[in-house]
């Protein structure tokens, strides 16, 4: 088997926590049920990904905020929340408050761009300012100003009664250095390089034609998405600070097979066939690649992953749960992820 320049050093999971909507309380119980699970089994990290006016995680530091009282170790993380739909003055006050209650352990991942369906929610979302409203990088910079400290106002201390901050209150100090930014193009990870971020990386990366990606354009085939994903993080460490240590998460479906049952390997290698079209070629105007999902033995996974360019130039990675499969599924692969994927990488439990 190839070996891989970056160990193995932190094993998370990404989840979407589904619900049914005539019982919400069940799913959102079922997600915090796994991230359980997954401070159990070892892992470092546990992830829910942000979706609105759909079936899965609406407010993740809410549910967070939960996780956090029902774990005392495991880090939490969101991959990621899009920004569009956010205050970022608001938004800091609650991911401080949930950094607070967690004991240090939230790293919040965000991203920018419009809302999805943007024209057929402004007027819900920004009824008078939905023109106005800027949804580029600029609202990053906001919030990562105001989790690190920067003064909101210029009025602060006492008036009569009331005592005022002219920071964002409670002040965690160690979530600056816990904020990821969620990217697929160039720009994306020299940004968030160049502002100190951490990276985070999945399974959708945009086919561009540039320097740095002229060598990732398949020849008789397909672009190669593990040569565009290594491409950036090269570019977000050449950009950090802290270049070559900068922290990255490595994210891809990966699901391991080695104690699943003949009907739950039919399923798994049903669903990463339905999907494996669209990793083909990019797609739509914003030429989105997306990567295979990953279905094996944890031997197998083992082998592909070493040979992944993107995955050697990481030493964290958030593997996501597949989209609507059963408790029980979930339950197996994390329980395979732990003792048998992640020793097969290198990687050992955290205590």
């Amino acid at each position: 088997m190839p070996s891989t320049s970056r160990p193995l050093r932190k094993l998370g999971f990404l989840t979407i926590g589904l619900f049914d909507a005539a019982d919400p309380g069940r799913g959102h119980e079922s997600t915090l049920r796994l991230i359980e699970l997954g401070e159990r089994l070892g892992f470092d990290s546990a992830w829910v990904r942000h979706r609105h006016l759909q079936y899965g995680i609406s407010s993740p530091v809410a549910v967070l905020a939960a996780a956090s009282q029902r774990t005392r170790r495991i880090q939490l993380g969101t991959a990621v929340t899009p920004l569009g739909w956010e205050n970022p003055l608001r938004l800091a006050e609650d991911l401080a408050t949930v950094d607070v209650l967690s004991g240090g352990r939230l790293n919040p991942g965000v991203s920018v761009g419009p809302p999805t369906h943007f024209d057929q929610v402004k007027g819900a979302l920004y009824p008078d300012t939905a023109d106005a409203e800027d949804f580029g990088y600029e609202r990053v910079r906001r919030l990562l100003d105001l989790v690190r400290g920067k003064p909101v106002t210029d009025f602060s201390g006492a008036e009569g009664f009331e005592v005022y901050s002219d920071i964002v209150q409670p002040h965690s100090p160690g979530l600056g250095r816990r904020m990821w930014y969620g990217g697929g193009s160039l720009r994306s990870a020299r940004w968030a390089g160049e502002h100190g971020m951490n990276f985070l990386t999945s399974s959708v990366v945009k086919v561009e034609t540039t320097a740095a990606t002229a060598d990732t354009e398949g020849a008789d085939g397909p672009p190669d998405f593990a040569a565009i994903q290594a491409a950036l993080i090269r570019e977000f460490r050449a950009h950090h600070p802290d270049g070559a240590a900068a922290r990255v998460s490595h994210g891809l479906v990966v699901i391991p097979t080695d104690s699943a049952s003949p009907a739950q390997r039919a399923k798994y290698a049903e669903y990463a066939a339905r999907r494996l079209p669209r990793t083909t070629a990019p797609q739509g105007p914003a030429r989105q690649l997306f990567a295979p999902d990953l279905v094996g033995t944890s031997a197998e996974l083992a082998e592909r992953l070493h040979a992944h360019a993107a995955f050697r130039e990481a030493d964290e990675v958030a593997f996501a749960l597949p989209f609507t499969f059963a408790y029980e599924d979930y339950v197996q692969i994390l329980t395979d992820m732990a003792t048998k994927l992640g020793p097969a990488l290198g990687w050992r439990p955290a205590g």
